[in-house]
């Protein structure tokens, strides 16, 4: 009996031996927050995405305090947020337009043409590095949602074998850009009206055969396009925002409807 109460009160003693070296290690060690750093910290969303460049949140209030990132460099935030953050940091915020992601395909199941049933694991990133596609073209979206699982807001679906965005949802933080394989996704200005649902870099008859609705490159809608807003470069119609005046012309023309309205 006595070898264990020996025994236990050694135990007890190195223990808050223990206790009292990690106590004052913490103390010497203790690396000092900045009061601002955890202000910003406490507005940023907490995704931990990296759309703003930095590896986290913590990171990029570091950041900011620091001067090295701009009080709205939260994608995900908005303006909203960079308008507390700039408080904070006594500067004002420059606005930011809103981006959100678009997908460039409307190669879905009743316009693309269907080259085999595809039997494997269902995801877009496992079925090119197999080599195999479902769909006649190459350049279009597989549907089988990679983009999807990758989203943290639950911004992307796949329906009727296309990935679409909900525009409401979406934050811009651009985990569907970087895991799509086909990179058929792109940040577009969420006041954009229209906008050119295809990738395909063939023309004509060659993308007639894949998709019903893949850009022909025929230039009809840069000669509708009164603003100069719409032009067609590696065989693909590509709209300047910053000019397009959402006039409709160009979709009024297009004769596949490849250009359509963005209405979800």
């Amino acid at each position: 009996m006595q070898a264990i109460m020996t025994a236990t009160a050694a135990v007890g003693v190195i223990g808050l031996l223990l206790g009292l070296l990690l106590v004052t290690v913490d103390k010497k060690f203790k690396v000092e927050t900045d009061p601002k750093e955890q202000a910003i910290r406490g507005y940023l969303p907490g995704n931990n995405c990296g759309a703003c460049g930095y590896a986290g949140c913590d990171a990029m209030a570091s950041a900011i305090v620091h001067e090295e990132a701009p009080v709205n460099g939260c994608p995900v935030g908005g303006a909203s947020v960079a308008e507390q953050i700039a408080h904070i940091m006594g500067v004002e915020a420059e606005k930011t337009e809103k981006m959100v992601a678009f997908i460039k395909c409307s190669g879905d199941c009743e316009n693309a043409a269907s080259r085999a049933h595809y039997v494997g694991i269902s995801d877009c990133v496992s079925a090119v590095a197999s080599g195999l596609s479902p769909w006649t073209c190459d350049y279009g979206c597989l549907g089988f949602g990679s983009c999807a699982s990758a989203c943290p807001f639950g911004a992307i679906t796949v329906e009727n074998g296309v990935a679409v965005v909900n525009r409401t949802l979406c934050r811009a933080c651009g985990k569907c850009i970087a895991v799509c394989p086909k990179h058929l996704i792109e940040l577009v200005p969420d006041r954009a009206p229209y906008a050119v649902r295809c990738s395909n870099r063939d023309r004509g008859a060659a993308v007639k055969k894949v998709c019903t609705a893949g850009c022909l490159a025929c230039k009809l809608c840069e000669k509708q396009c009164e603003a100069d807003a719409i032009h067609v470069e590696n065989s693909i119609a590509h709209i300047d925002y910053e000019k397009c005046t959402g006039c409709g012309k160009c979709a009024e023309k297009c004769p596949v409807g490849v250009i359509r309205l963005r209405n979800k």
